[in-house]
């Protein structure tokens, strides 16, 4: 049985993002993407706050984090999608608080860019505001050091996570290509998971889940047909649009797809690369600069493609550049993926190898030198703040500012559009409608509410820019060092702090050592034994060489060297008369420590010389390997910063700058929906990431259709969904009678036959076994049988056809056999050889509605012919 719960992106709300389901096929539960929220949507639309009767208001996002925090740690798997914030924003928080250690698996795009995404998001709000307790500090030392400005608000419920955590959680996941099958063990044994290409975003991933309980399941979200600069479409339709559904992902068991774009028509690719570029070089040229939002990790290649080679064709002067945490790390992981990569970007690279080959490799600098010429944009410039962009261009030379976020919300860009969208005839583009509340949606709904009905978003046009003369009051987080006063009551607490724990530090280390003397000293507690016994044995009666009375004489100069009794000569031996006796050098054997295996090993000094013999035998690749390593790690640790603090302001913004969007989402519309759903044509659908209306508008249509099913669900979040709730599944072992006796067919993966046995119970096991049932003889020997295992004589089964007969396919392999194929009217095949001008030959092949296949046609070698490769497209299991 199959269990569908949305955590949030649900069928009918009104917040589409993020992504998060629980999925469970039997008793295994599967995580569906993992994404996050954005944390600070604007004041004036934020959910969370206090009311007028001062009762607190808990964020949107506070329902999403309970559920995803209570099903962590009974999740057996976890599969993600795509690379960016909506699909594994919370991911590295749920590995690291709430224990979501199960499995985790994703392509191989996705993994390092949703790192980086992750990363970028995470550094830009802990740059703002205060996310650490300081009780809560690993050293303590935070604790003790004063607070100035913002402290964390625990109201927020904001879940963001350190580097290290970051890092930790995407090192976990398991990295797969296209089309590789993984094969689960221990709770998942038995369920296979593959992925495919879903377009949208580099690494975007189509999973097919197989179970031999329920069979097949796809999970397609966020897809992508059509063909883009950096990306092919999806593999969903072979040979993009009108290519037909892929074999592998046709007539799913259940399809599990988005519907939030169902009642939108998008304008040509066209015609939006057009106005995009126009829009951006009027500006230009006007002696102005433009503003575009965008992510970090994945739609922005799209972007960076398309104005590098706008920069290329056009001879543009304004510099482009880029404004980003992770640029430059995010480039170097996406030069390494080119095998990922499709559209025209793989043509360039093979255009440019070929005409390139004489090149030196250090020519162009690292980028030629890693061999992906189509992705070294040449005239990109990347920044890490806004900061160094003004130390670099002034704010009045004409520019195009690709900066992070796309939703304006914190970080970069809402820094930069507070400057910018007050100079007028600066353009501000938005490329992604972003999620509700964030200041980009605002922007969003006032470009659109200001187009003509025909022109709006949706509605198969561009659109045109509008000004903006409006005020805007928008809160900036900043992060100042402190100084003056403040300066100096930080730094002399931290002095304090700082001797305290050195005193602290000390005292403990001075203990570890009594304690490591007192363990010494009960090692050698026997030896010291002995050596009391010996001089209790010799008594008063040794010669010492002091005259009595002369007390003074008893201690020596070099005492220090002796241990006990001084006054005493040390002698084994028994001589006879007063024969003068030299002292011996003071030694006290230490006898060794044996446990119940024998001596004990001193592992330091085999540690020793295992470190030497490393330093002598080491290559000096691996030295230079070793090097490398730490001056990676050296560079990769976090500078330590000057004392700071957090403070809010509240600043007034004068918008007189131009609003242009222009869609780049790079997904599919109305029209592909409702085309594409219906060819892949599965036995159940689950609709999700979708408004109410656009999810009616989805069921509507695909109802519309007699061949599609009519098992259709739209769970809202929270609300569960049980698919095959009247199968029953049983464990059963098959008794190798059984299995010999069986004839297997092959269908897809697996091998099918027709049984008919009995279940027997096995008193060594509590898994039933299945054998085949006893064959009465014609003796009748059946006489001599128990009742029980006497069976009523059954009707003779018939035989079972398994497989969907695809006509397309079945005229493909009768024209290698030299027999021409033609579609008659609709759904119809008739067949015949190409030298026979009669139709006594012809045999027409037609599925009916409900599935059937009818082969008609007169008696001939034609007929047997093209039942035979019927026959041979699909699994018979003979009874």
């Amino acid at each position: 049985m199959i269990t569908f719960t949305p955590l949030t992106g649900g069928a009918a709300t009104t917040r589409t993002t993020p992504l998060c389901y629980i999925l469970q096929i039997d008793d295994v539960r599967i995580l569906l993407d993992c994404g996050a929220p954005d944390w600070h949507p604007e004041s004036s639309t934020e959910a969370a706050g206090t009311t007028a009767d001062g009762q607190q208001v808990e964020p949107h996002w506070a329902r999403y984090c309970e559920q995803l925090a209570a099903q962590a740690p009974t999740v057996d798997l976890v599969l993600l999608s795509h690379a960016d914030i909506a699909h594994v924003g919370l991911f590295p928080y749920a590995h690291s608080k709430y224990g979501l250690r199960a499995p985790a698996y994703a392509s191989l795009p996705v993994q390092a860019m949703g790192r980086m995404a992750v990363l970028d998001n995470i550094e830009s709000i802990r740059s703002e505001e205060p996310v650490d307790d300081p009780a809560s500090s690993d050293t303590g030392l935070d604790a003790a050091l004063p607070v100035f400005g913002l402290t964390p608000d625990p109201s927020k419920q904001r879940k963001i996570v350190s580097v290290k955590e970051t890092n930790d959680a995407f090192d976990s996941l398991h990295a797969l290509r296209y089309s590789q099958p993984a094969h689960l063990q221990g709770k998942c044994q038995g369920i296979t998971i593959t992925p495919f290409s879903a377009g949208h975003t580099i690494g975007g991933t189509i999973w097919k889940i197989r179970s031999p309980s329920v069979g097949t399941v796809v999970y397609a979200v966020n897809l992508n047909h059509t063909k883009e600069r950096h990306l092919d479409g999806t593999v969903l339709l072979k040979g993009g649009a009108g290519g037909g559904v892929l074999e592998s992902l046709s007539r799913p068991d259940l399809l599990i797809t988005d519907a939030e774009r169902t009642l939108m028509v998008s304008a040509r690719r066209k015609d939006r690369d057009a106005a995009l570029l126009d829009a951006v070089t009027n500006v230009l040229q006007s002696g102005h600069s433009v503003l575009m939002p965008c992510d970090a990790s994945t739609r922005i290649l799209e972007l960076l493609v398309l104005f590098d080679q706008h920069w290329s064709f056009s001879k543009l002067r304004a510099p482009l550049c880029l404004v980003s945490r992770t640029a430059n790390d995010m480039l170097t992981l996406v030069r390494s993926m080119m095998e990922w990569f499709g559209g025209t970007v793989t043509k360039e690279e093979a255009f440019d190898a070929g005409n390139n080959k004489k090149r030196k490799r250090n020519q162009e600098g690292e980028d030629d030198a890693l061999g992906t010429l189509a992705l070294r944009f040449k005239h990109l410039e990347i920044f890490p703040s806004p900061d160094a962009l003004v130390s670099r261009y002034p704010s009045s030379m004409p520019k195009l500012l690709l900066v992070v976020p796309a939703t304006l919300s914190h970080g970069n860009s809402r820094r930069i559009f507070a400057e910018f969208a007050s100079v007028p005839g600066n353009a501000v583009i938005l490329s992604t409608p972003s999620e509700p509340g964030t200041l980009a949606n605002i922007l969003f709904n006032e470009w659109n509410s200001g187009q003509p009905d025909n022109e709006k978003f949706g509605h198969g046009s561009v659109g045109q820019p509008i000004q903006l003369n409006s005020t805007m009051t928008l809160t900036m987080n900043s992060k100042i060092p402190l100084v003056g006063t403040e300066l100096e009551q930080y730094l002399e607490k931290e002095r304090v702090a700082k001797e305290r724990q050195a005193t602290q530090r000390a005292a403990l280390a001075r203990s570890q050592r009594l304690l490591e003397a007192d363990e010494a000293d009960s090692d050698s507690s026997d030896s010291e034994a002995d050596e009391e016994e010996v001089e209790d044995a010799l008594g008063d009666d040794m010669d010492t060489g002091v005259p009595e009375g002369d007390e003074s004489a008893k201690q020596l100069s070099f005492d220090i060297f002796l241990k006990g009794n001084v006054s005493r000569a040390a002698s084994f031996f028994k001589t006879a008369g007063q024969a003068s006796r030299f002292r011996m050098f003071p030694h006290i054997e230490r006898k060794r420590r044996v446990d119940e295996y024998g001596e004990t090993v001193d592992v330091a000094a085999w540690l020793r010389k295992d470190r030497a013999l490393a330093v002598a035998v080491e290559a000096e690749e691996a030295r230079e390997a070793h090097q490398k390593k730490q001056e990676e790690e050296e560079k990769n640790k976090i500078p330590v910063e000057p004392p700071s603090k957090f403070i809010v302001e509240t600043v007034e913004v004068q918008l007189r700058c131009k609003l242009f969007f222009v869609d780049m989402d790079g997904l599919n519309d109305g029209r592909s929906v409702k085309t594409i759903i219906p060819q892949v044509n599965p036995r159940k659908m689950i609709i999700v990431h979708s408004h109410r209306e656009a999810t009616d508008g989805l069921k509507e249509s695909c109802l519309s259709i007699k061949a599609m099913t009519r098992d259709i669900h739209a769970p809202d979040v929270g609300e569960s969904v049980q698919i095959g709730q009247q199968t029953n599944v049983f464990t059963v072992a098959l008794s190798d009678e059984l299995i010999a006796s069986v004839k297997m067919s092959r269908f897809e993966d697996n091998e099918i036959g027709f049984v008919h046995g009995r279940v027997t119970g096995n008193a060594n096991s509590t898994v039933p076994t299945l054998d085949p049932t006893m064959p009465i003889s014609s003796n009748g020997d059946s006489e001599n049988l128990p009742a029980s295992d006497v069976r009523p004589v059954l009707s003779l089964p018939r035989s079972t056809m398994i497989g969907d007969l695809r006509l397309t396919a079945l005229k493909t392999r009768l024209g290698v056999l030299g027999i021409a194929a033609e579609f008659i009217g609709e759904g119809v095949l008739v067949c015949g050889t190409r030298t026979s001008g009669s139709l006594d030959d012809a045999v027409a092949v037609r599925k009916t509605a409900r599935g059937q296949v009818v082969v008609e046609g007169s008696i001939s070698d034609v007929y047997y012919t093209v039942r035979r490769e019927v026959y041979d497209l699909h699994a018979l299991v003979a009874a």
